[in-house]
Parts: structure tokens; sequence; C-alpha cells
């Protein structure tokens, strides 16, 4: 058992959000990695795949996710799960932001569509 202070989390600061690692194989030695986005309002996230699943909770505000398919809006309460590979880009509610709890299994590496070359996420490892 891995108990991890509140102290030991990790920031990782973007230009859209910031993601708090709060355990992951490196953080707790946790097999699914599990980290809080909060993105304020206004700030739309990059048009972007992840190589793996993904579930999303919002904890507190809006949010839309909009994918090649379809757009889904979520509130507070809320839970998608992001199939591997979907390009999908976040928008935080417009008012609101949003904060949201997010794992999927490690490692976890996010890509462009126009550019497949895999980024490691930090938060994930």
């Amino acid at each position: 058992m891995h108990t991890i202070r509140s102290t030991d989390t990790r920031r990782t600061q973007t230009p859209g959000a910031t993601m708090t690692t709060l355990a992951s194989p490196t953080l707790g030695n946790a097999a699914n990695p599990l980290w809080k986005v909060q993105a304020p309002a206004g700030h739309p996230g990059p048009h972007h795949c992840i190589d793996t699943q993904q579930t999303w909770t919002l904890l507190h505000g809006t949010a839309t996710i909009t994918t090649d398919d379809q757009t889904t809006h979520l509130t507070a309460g809320d839970t998608i799960v992001i199939p591997a590979h979907t390009p999908r880009r976040l928008t935080p509610g417009p008012d609101t932001g949003f904060t949201a709890i997010v794992t999927g299994p490690a490692p976890m590496h996010a890509y462009t569509p126009d550019d497949p070359t895999p980024i490691p996420l930090p938060w994930a490892a």
C-alpha cells in the first residue's frame, strides 16, 4: 500500500490547463495514473489524440468535448470514456472552466492528427 500526500503531488502547467498527478507508476507505484485537470474558462485545449482510453469525470464547472463525429457537453458529476486514438478537443465552460479527475492505463502518449510523433504525458508517468 502506498500513501501519497497532497504535498507529494506533481503539477504540470500547459497553456490551457494545470494537471496535478495524484498517483502514477512513478508516484505511488500506481498501475493506472490518476490526475486532476483544472482548466480556466475561455482556454480551449489543443486538437489532439491519446494512445490509450481515458475516463474523465467532471467535478466542477462545464466542458464540451468535440471529437471527429460528435460533441458532448458535460456538467459536474458527468463521466465520459474516450476511446484510444480519438481526435478530441476539450473546451472549458465559458463562465466556469472545469475541474476533472482523469485516469487511463500507463504509459500514455499524446499526438496530433497531423503529426503522429508520440509525446509522453508527464502527469501520467
